[in-house]
This record gives C-alpha cells, sequence and structure tokens, in this order.
C-alpha cells in the first residue's frame, strides 16, 4: 500500500508538496558537436531543429531521436508557463539527474548549474521568471558529456561502440525534472534518522529562514492516526528535534519496525508556520529499522538476516537508464519478490527515487552503488568525492537501503592491490560515507583486494557447484590472503587484513542461453533443465557455506549485448519465477 501522501510519478517521493509542475515531455533539441551554441547565443533563442521526448536521452527510442553516437554538447528548451500571480511564492526548479554538466538559462540569464550525471539539483529560479496572464518564459539547458574516464560514468562506454559490459552513454537530461513552488521562507531538507533501540527518531532540518517569528511543527502518524506533534521556532538554518516514539495518552505505542516481512512506514508532515500561518507543507515518511554487524553476520532490527540478493543494473531497451514508466519500477521490484529474492544491488547506477520510494513500500533491501570512474587521478577524485556525497545525502532517509557501495571491483582504483595513494582514497570515501551516515555498513571495493570495509564480499563465476563448495570450505585460506574470482584476484589488498567481517558473494551465476548475439558468463547452457540444474547447485553450494550470510546472483534482466538475465530485456522469464523463488527458499542458509 502507498503512503497517504503518495502522488503517482511525483519524482520526489520522500519529499512532497502538492504545488508542483511537471516539466516532463515534448522540448526543442539541438546537437553542438563544435560547442559554438554559447558564442552564438543559444542561451537566447535555440532554434532547435529536433524534438525529443524529456526525459529520455537522445541515445533512446523513447525519446524520439534514437541516435546513439556520441555527441558532447547538446541543448533543450521549452516554455515555462507559472500561474499568473504567483503570490510572492519562490519558483524552485529541479533536475532528478542530467548527464554530466549541466548549465540553465531563464529567458536568456544563466541561472545555475550542477556537475555529475546521478544526483539531482535544484535552482531558485524566481528571480529569472516573468509573470503574467498569458506570459511564457524560455527556458534552456545546456548538458555537456564527455568520453573522459575520470567521470562517474558506471556501464556507461567510453568509446564509440559496445564491448565487454559496457553499454551505450547517457547524454542530458535522463531523469524527470519539475517546478515546484514555495514561500520566501520554506523547508530545503530533512534528514531522518531513526533510533530503534531507544524507540526515537530523530529530525535534522535544513531551513531557508528570511523571515522572522517562524515555527515548525513535525507530525507523525500511522495508519491515519496522528500519535505525535511536536514544534520548534525557527531562530536558525539547521535545527534538530529528538522525538521519543510513545504515545502520551495511552503509554508506550505499539512501534512497528521495518523488514521485507512487513514494511512499515511512518508518515511524516513537517509544517512551517509564519506566526499562525502555513506558508510551507511537506510530507515524508521513515521506517524504524536498525543495521548493525556482531559476530560475522548482518543483522535487521538485532536479528541475523540472511541475504538473497539480485544485481539490477536498471536498463531498458526502449529507454536505456531511465525507467520508461512508474509501473515499470514497480514490476521489476514484484519480479523481484516474486523470484524469492529478498533485495537488490543496484549496480553502477543511483536508480530513479521512485524505485527507492517502492523498495520501501514493499519491503524490498537495497545496496546503493556508485558509478565508477575507470582512471584514477586528481580530476577523477575529485569528481567522484563531491557526487558521492551528494548522493549519500540524498538517499540517506531511505529506509530499504541498507549498504553503500562506493567502489567494485578496482574500478578507478586499478592498482588498489599494492597503491597507497588508492588505498588512502578508499579509505578517505569510507570515512566520509561514515561520517554522514554512521549506522550502515559500507563495502570498499566490491568483489576483491578490499581495504576497510564493514562486509568482504567475493565475485566468484563459477559453473560448478561442487567446485564453489571446495573453494570456500575452508574459510581461513580464503579470507587470509586468499583468491576470489575463479582464483586469480586476492580478497585483501596488500597492508589490509581480514577482521572477522560478514562474508558475502555478491556477484555469481550470470547463466546465459546458448546465444550468437549475446554472452554471459562460463559456457552457456542449451536448455531450461540445464538452466536450473547449475543455477540450483551453484545457489546451494553458497547456501551451505556456513561462513557466507548472503549472495547476489548476476542479474535480473539482460542488457543489449548481455544475456544473462533471468529475465529478458523486454521482462519476459527465462524460467518460471516459481522456479527460481523455490531454489532461493530452499533450506540451509
Amino acid at each position: 500500500m502507498a503512503t497517504q501522501h503518495y502522488i503517482k510519478d511525483y519524482p520526489r517521493p520522500q519529499f512532497v508538496r502538492n504545488d508542483w509542475q511537471s516539466l516532463n515531455g515534448e522540448w526543442d533539441f539541438r546537437f553542438d558537436d563544435d560547442n559554438i551554441g554559447e558564442r552564438d547565443k543559444w542561451n537566447e533563442h535555440l532554434h532547435g531543429d529536433l524534438k525529443i521526448q524529456v526525459p529520455f536521452t537522445y541515445e533512446t527510442q523513447a525519446s524520439g531521436i534514437g541516435e546513439t553516437a556520441f555527441h558532447p554538447y547538446v541543448w533543450y528548451e521549452r516554455e515555462l508557463k507559472l500561474p499568473a500571480d504567483l503570490n510572492g511564492k519562490r519558483v524552485i526548479l529541479n533536475f532528478q539527474a542530467v548527464d554530466y554538466t549541466a548549465k540553465v538559462w531563464v529567458n536568456g540569464c544563466f541561472a545555475g548549474g550542477h556537475q555529475g550525471g546521478y544526483a539531482a539539483f535544484s535552482l531558485d529560479i524566481t528571480d529569472y521568471v516573468n509573470t503574467g496572464a498569458g506570459v511564457c518564459n524560455r527556458l534552456i539547458v545546456k548538458a555537456e558529456d564527455s568520453q573522459s574516464c575520470t567521470q562517474p560514468r558506471g556501464k556507461q562506454r567510453w568509446v564509440d561502440e559496445n564491448f565487454e559490459c559496457f553499454y551505450v552513454q547517457t547524454t542530458g537530461i535522463w531523469q524527470s525534472a519539475w517546478v515546484e513552488y514555495v514561500s520566501p521562507s520554506y523547508l530545503k531538507a530533512v534528514k531522518i534518522t531513526p533510533d530503534l533501540d531507544n524507540r526515537s527518531v530523530r529530525f535534522e532540518y535544513q531551513t531557508q529562514a528570511a523571515e522572522d517569528n517562524l515555527r515548525l511543527e513535525t507530525r507523525i502518524s500511522t495508519q491515519q492516526k496522528t500519535f505525535k506533534q511536536v514544534s520548534l521556532h525557527v531562530d536558525r538554518a539547521w535545527l534538530q528535534l529528538d522525538v521519543e516514539l510513545t504515545h502520551e495518552a495511552n503509554g508506550p505505542w505499539k512501534l512497528q519496525s521495518w523488514s521485507p516481512a512487513a514494511p512499515a512506514l511512518y508518515e511524516v508532515e513537517f509544517i512551517l508556520y509564519k506566526d499562525d500561518l502555513v506558508i510551507d507543507r511537506v510530507y515524508s515518511y521513515f521506517g524504524l529499522r536498525k543495521i548493525s554487524i556482531e559476530q560475522g553476520k548482518v543483522l535487521l532490527n538485532n536479528t541475523p538476516m540472511y541475504q538473497r540478493l539480485i544485481l539490477d543494473q536498471g536498463y531498458w531497451p526502449e529507454s536505456h537508464l531511465t525507467p520508461p514508466s512508474e509501473e515499470a519500477l514497480i514490476a521489476d521490484i514484484d519480479a523481484i519478490l516474486a523470484m524469492g529474492y529478498n533485495g537488490v544491488r543496484k549496480h553502477m547506477k543511483i536508480e530513479d527515487a521512485r524505485f527507492l520510494y517502492w523498495c520501501d513500500v514493499k519491503g524490498l533491501l537495497v545496496w546503493s552503488e556508485m558509478a565508477a570512474t575507470f582512471e584514477f587521478n586528481d580530476e577523477a577524485v575529485e569528481s567522484f568525492t563531491n557526487e558521492w556525497t551528494e548522493i549519500v545525502r540524498q538517499q540517506y532517509n531511505h529506509p530499504s537501503i541498507i549498504t553503500w557501495v562506493p567502489f567494485n571491483e578496482s574500478w578507478g582504483i586499478p592498482q588498489v592491490y599494492t597503491n597507497k595513494q588508492q588505498q588512502k582514497f578508499t579509505e578517505a570515501i569510507y570515512h566520509l560515507t561514515k561520517a554522514i551516515d554512521p549506522n550502515r555498513p559500507v563495502i570498499v571495493n566490491d568483489g576483491w583486494e578490499h581495504t576497510i570495509s564493514d562486509i568482504i564480499t567475493l565475485h566468484d563465476y563459477e559453473q560448478s557447484g561442487d567446485a564453489l563448495l571446495e573453494r570456500y570450505a575452508d574459510s581461513g585460506s580464503v579470507l587470509g590472503g586468499g583468491l576470489s574470482f575463479n582464483n586469480w584476484k586476492y580478497v585483501m589488498a596488500k597492508g589490509y587484513e581480514y577482521r572477522s567481517q560478514p562474508v558475502m558473494v555478491s556477484e555469481f551465476g550470470g547463466i546465459a542461453f546458448n546465444s550468437d548475439e549475446g554472452w554471459g558468463y562460463g559456457e552457456q547452457v542449451s536448455n531450461e533443465e540445464a538452466f536450473i540444474g547449475r543455477f540450483s547447485k551453484i545457489t546451494q553450494a553458497i547456501k551451505d557455506t556456513p561462513y557466507i550470510c548472503g549472495y547476489c546472483y548476476t542479474q535480473i534482466t539482460d542488457v543489449q549485448q548481455e544475456v544473462n538475465g533471468l529475465l529478458t530485456a523486454d521482462r519476459t522469464p527465462k524460467i518460471p519465477l516459481e522456479v527460481i523463488r523455490k531454489i532461493n527458499l530452499s533450506a540451509a542458509e
């Protein structure tokens, strides 16, 4: 069941205002391969020769263009019609994601920009807009992309053709754009930290306080019944409030924790008053849950949890990284749950906020993983650090996210096994992440060559269940300086030791049917019986290894030239979902 104030297709479901306007749909569009647009003042009027459907990028069929060749500079333009009278409100322009650098003009005036292809950003454009009956404003966006390996790009190719597991690039606006209308004083953000053990929740508020005599009220409810209501006087930009979750009239409230079995959510309403007048109202929610690590196990709400994850790259044939619809996101989550998985490793992609919302609602665990750079230098360090910091802050409130994964398979840190500088970078990102969020595990270099990491993860595409079982039978030989990934990568980077962390096999499988059009890991199988046999044996081998506390199967769907999904790229099951479910839920975890 959706939260009480859920709005279909609202781009940011954890911070909802009712006064908003979508900017998705048709925009004028123009390529600028020679980068002459700013010199020739396209920011004043684009004269676009193409039409594009935002938020789909020009590389996709859904955009109406479908041109997969790389173009480093692209421009967008549309009219922006505002209410005839804003009644003193500010106009906030929001973009959920623009890859890679965005520059924005309103009525020819530069309104601001952003760098980073996976993080959301907002601009206050009030000073540049015109109002009045029938008045139109001109909104122009320039997106700059590159084939540089110093920018976080994830699975986006940096050459002209797809290769191995790298796919068509994503350029420009690729998630929703919209405007919202706020008073001069308004709530900018709220960081919500539940504390299960102490039956409380902490709210850290960031406000734009342009007036005096402001009061912020927070109402917490469940099942449409408000049971907690507290107020704060707003006298500075940052405020903090700790709320004990007890029922004030009838003794201790029966607390509902969040878990995959029972994903209970508490509704929250934030109301900002000027004197006694409501000037801002925002709806949100949180889940009361705790992630911790004890004695080599990952605990959810103080109980050991076996994680059955599936790797998800979040691609669709017609729209690539952009979800074709909210329904498509829900369908993927439902298919994952139907196959008996309790979580997803969102691989090399920061997913649409609506996906995380439905994971919160439906109880699907999420590993949030950063898109990698593929070079190591000062520019890559700066770009990665800035964008990762934004992402951790933006995704912090989602209860479904239980693990942060900033690095994968030494991508962007290719000499981390021995290189002290690269090792220190991973340590810095680990501690930076912990400074923002001390409550979730952080995996540093998923797969192998771990430095400082809360969970040790192994990638192994061995085809034989018996060989897997034998390889991991002796935990000491594996974790005490042993090898991973079919015995060719060390588990720990040089100078680091295994320190009793939980151990998971976070990539395995990748089984593909015989195909001349794509690839999977290992030998392809010829029929359903062979597929189920291998899948069952390798999955059971991991379950039968006592010190391994979870796994992540590669992968949910085929992606372009990679045909090792349990579903095809258009989401047709290759194997009945109930067969996969039975194997996943079999004994010996």
